[in-house]
């Protein structure tokens, strides 16, 4: 962690970018906050400020959603045709890769994230889902019913159902991926014709301020998209809140989920949710481990451990449990933790002193209930808030560290004997159903168990694979509804029927 870095030269750009306290965007201007207030903005590589941003309130979000309110009930986003739609929310993910490297850094210096990771996989799979979304515009249709009245013999009916934007939707997201959760939230709403009030996340505000810059370029009219900046219980509880929403998209913590649920229910308002997870990982005694091993490995250290969807319960079979665990451990001892402009980096920090604390907590109370750490196991001091990559084995069911999300690059493993309903039942122990993983030859027992874990996403043979075709979301209190594919529409439209009496017979 100490010695002179070949860091990533920051772009002019970029560094007018962070070094201009940064406004919000409400219908179409960029604004300071209606109090004036601001707050800081931290690079956790180093924990240094690196910028500011406007700390919006209720006053700012009263006037973001009556923009929004406007925009939608008198157009010009919803009197255009799909494909004029389509064709600027195209324009959106063409001007993602021309700002390739300007996101890239903006996502590293405020994330914290490998600038590599973000140049190949943040910025490019957030263009992706607008280029795949912009497709969807011109597809989305009704049915034509043939109806079977009983009580009006000889009437016929010419009878059909539309599908209609639901309307102005308040959209949250967290700061763990903040540039592609605003891609994933942002391009589906635009396909389905309804607008929205967006509050990035306090801790990495950057990148999605730059979208909505872009998005401006692309042509998004005035008031489509809303940007706001500031904190969960003066911004985003009165947007959640707000009478003049209709529906609200919400990635985050299962425990603000229920809070958004709760302020939502006021109105009865339509809720999404992407929330959190605790997800198995499932090795047989024949899998390919040059396969499963880093297929594991990547699981949990990918993004720091900073995923809903990691797989952070490792269940081995007895035969392969030695091999696995301690082939997990020695890819763990060799990433390299470091500030994510780094081009050597492969691991950055936990995006926050909170973050790096809680996790901290959780290493602590693995130790004190018997967990033996095969790496890692420690936070790391000094500057930023980095933590090792860790495996930790002599682990049970009942640990705090089995049973609750970490959200940090933090490995329970357990060996299982037999591949029964008892290991099925033990995988989906768990509050959470967000992912799973196994690994095995036998595709067809693989493909048995796959069936019978109580997730939304699970993946045989690899782990955390993603495209913007591919639903994802979770079961029980891993959310509601699904982001990504032609599922995510569901969440934004409403079904209208319409019936027309023909009259009787000719």
């Amino acid at each position: 962690m100490d010695g002179d870095r070949n860091l990533t030269a920051l772009l002019p750009s970029v560094q007018a970018f962070i070094g201009t306290p940064r406004k919000v965007l409400i219908d179409g201007q960029w604004v300071a906050a209606k109090s004036g207030k601001t707050f800081e903005v931290y690079n956790p590589a180093t924990g240094s400020v690196i910028g500011h941003a406007a700390a919006c309130e209720k006053a700012d979000v009263d006037a973001a959603v009556a923009a929004a309110r406007k925009a939608f009930d008198h157009g010009p986003w919803t009197k255009m045709t799909p494909s004029e739609r389509g064709r600027i929310i195209w324009k959106v993910g063409d001007l993602i890769l021309k700002y390739t490297e300007e996101l890239a850094q903006l996502e590293s210096i405020d994330n914290g994230k490998p600038i590599s990771i973000a140049r190949a996989a943040d910025v490019v799979l957030a263009a992706d889902i607008f280029h795949y979304m912009a497709g969807w515009a011109t597809k989305i249709e009704g049915n034509s019913l043939q109806l079977s009245v009983p009580y009006t013999p000889g009437v016929e009916y010419q009878a059909f159902t539309r599908k209609e934007p639901v309307g102005v939707v308040a959209q949250i997201i967290p700061w763990n991926f903040p540039l592609l959760m605003a891609a994933w939230k942002l391009a589906p709403v635009l396909a389905s014709g309804c607008v929205v009030v967006m509050k990035l996340a306090e801790e990495t505000p950057m990148s999605g301020l730059k979208l909505a810059e872009i998005m401006q370029e692309a042509g998004v009219p005035d008031g489509v998209v809303n940007i706001l900046t500031g904190f969960g219980e003066t911004c985003g509880a009165p947007l959640a809140a707000h009478p003049n929403v209709d529906k609200v998209a919400f990635t985050g913590s299962t425990e603000v989920g229920k809070l958004i649920v709760k302020a939502a229910s006021n109105d009865l308002k339509k809720v999404t949710l992407e929330l959190g997870g605790k997800s198995p990982n499932i090795i047989l005694n024949d899998a390919d481990l040059d396969i499963a091993i880093p297929g594991a490995a990547m699981g949990i250290f990918f993004n720091h451990g900073q995923a809903c969807c990691a797989g952070s319960r490792l269940f081995v079979q007895e035969k392969v449990y030695d091999k696995v665990v301690q082939g997990i451990a020695d890819i763990g001892k060799k990433i390299k933790l470091g500030p994510g402009l780094d081009p050597s980096t492969e691991m950055g920090p936990m995006v926050s002193q909170t973050q790096y604390e809680r996790v901290s907590g959780f290493l602590t109370s693995g130790r004190e209930q018997g967990a033996q750490a095969l790496c890692g196991g420690n936070p790391v001091t000094g500057n930023g808030y980095f933590i090792e990559p860790t495996v930790l084995v002599n682990t049970n069911d009942q640990m705090k560290v089995v049973q609750e999300e970490i959200f940090g690059p933090v490995l329970t493993a357990m060996p299982f004997k037999d591949v029964d309903q008892a290991l099925i039942d033990r995988a989906n122990d768990s509050l959470y159903g967000l992912a799973g993983g196994v690994f095995s030859t036998n595709i067809g027992l693989a493909h048995k168990i796959a069936n019978r874990l109580k997730a939304g996403t699970v993946w045989v043979n690899c782990y955390n694979i993603f495209d913007a075709s591919m639903p994802f979301g979770g079961y029980k209190q891993s959310g509601w509804g699904r982001e990504m594919g032609h599922e995510v529409l569901k969440n934004y439209l409403e079904t209208k029927s319409v019936c027309v009496s023909l009259g009787g017979a000719i």
